[in-house]
């Protein structure tokens, strides 16, 4: 989810830098932003019934944000999102159908905080901020897809929150953080972007490893756990593992592998995985290539015990840099459903990124 941990992944279209291009407006604040929009085609099959064919075009999201230094330890981020309500029509899809904001609303204060650099390789962050884990970035504009691999049911990996963090590089290969937020899973779903707002009835915590002490390899290892509060009628914990390794100059390759566990609650429990690779075939075409699934807990209920669905999806997505601030992307996934009204669908998507 953090494009600053996507250490060695690289991409003509969408690498993971370690922060947005920024545009310098004088030598204590620089702005950035990026919008996307795409069409998907999809053509979705019930267990019973005729298929289901939709389609989409939208405007799938928008960043508007601005960095601020005041002076060299002290950084404050900030930043505006738009994303879509309504939905899409699209199953899988990268529209949102409540809006972003806790009323519903198609913008919303995303980035709000503010890093002290406290010297030895420690930063401590307060504000409103991005979860930790995760492979995927939660920016459309750093995705390797146009959709996500692993978000259709259990939805394990958090969105943005409020509280405070330490970050300490121990030295060049070995990176560990803390967090303590008003909440780790506020909504339900990947693209939740608030908190609950307190911490007396409901806390999330998190901490993260990273190491990249072998040549072209990165690994990462997180734990978030959300206590039973108003929202969550469970604790819920979320273990999440990826790694990634550059095999040359034109090929990457990653893993990752993330198990949830929201009580004995229905699409509460299960685990998710994605094998993701991707090929360079010239400074500007490049290449993902996906596969990925999930495996929803069953759920006993009494004597009767309701079977949790399940999925493997396989996906193609190239992509072309127009400039270095435009990029088109193209993606084609085929999904296999199971223990679900769902048999099976086939997603065609073509997306636009324009970036500064």
């Amino acid at each position: 989810m953090n494009i600053r941990m996507k250490l060695a992944a690289v991409a003509a279209f969408a690498a993971a830098l370690p922060a947005f291009a920024q545009i310098k407006i004088n030598d204590n604040i620089s702005v950035y932003g990026w919008t996307v929009g795409s069409y998907q085609y999809s053509s979705l099959k019930p267990t019973t019934g005729s298929t289901i064919s939709t389609d989409s075009l939208n405007v799938d999201a928008g960043l508007l944000g601005a960095t601020i230094t005041p002076t060299k330890d002290v950084t404050a981020t900030v930043s505006m999102y738009y994303r879509p309500s309504g939905g899409n029509a699209v199953p899988g899809g990268t529209n949102d159908a409540s809006g972003v904001s806790p009323s519903g609303s198609e913008v919303t204060l995303l980035d709000a905080y503010v890093a002290y650099d406290c010297g030895n390789g420690l930063t401590a962050t307060a504000g409103k901020f991005l979860s930790a884990l995760g492979y995927e970035s939660f920016y459309q504009v750093s995705d390797n897809m146009i959709t996500l691999a692993n978000q259709q049911f259990l939805a394990p990996i958090p969105g943005y929150h409020d509280g405070v963090k330490l970050d300490y590089a121990a030295d060049k290969t070995t990176t560990v953080g803390i967090a303590l937020v008003d909440s780790e899973y506020s909504k339900p779903g990947y693209n939740a972007t608030e908190g609950d707002g307190e911490l007396r009835h409901n806390a999330g915590f998190e901490a993260y490893a990273t190491y990249t002490g072998v040549e072209n390899l990165t690994l990462w290892a997180g734990v978030g756990y959300d206590t039973k509060g108003s929202f969550e009628p469970h604790s819920v914990y979320v273990l999440d593992f990826w790694a990634s390794y550059t095999i040359d100059k034109s090929s990457t390759v990653a893993i990752e592998e993330i198990y949830k566990d929201g009580g004995n609650f229905a699409l509460s429990k299960g685990s998710n995985w994605l094998v993701y690779y991707q090929y360079l075939f010239t400074d500007k075409l490049s290449s993902w290539f996906a596969f990925s699934g999930e495996d929803v807990s069953n759920v006993t209920i009494g004597k009767t015990t309701i079977l949790g669905p399940r999925y493997w999806s396989a996906s193609l997505a190239p992509a072309y840099a127009v400039t270095a601030n435009l990029s088109v992307k193209f993606q084609y996934t085929y999904t296999k459903y199971s223990h679900t009204v769902l048999k099976d669908n086939n997603l065609i998507a073509t997306e636009v990124v324009f970036k500064f």
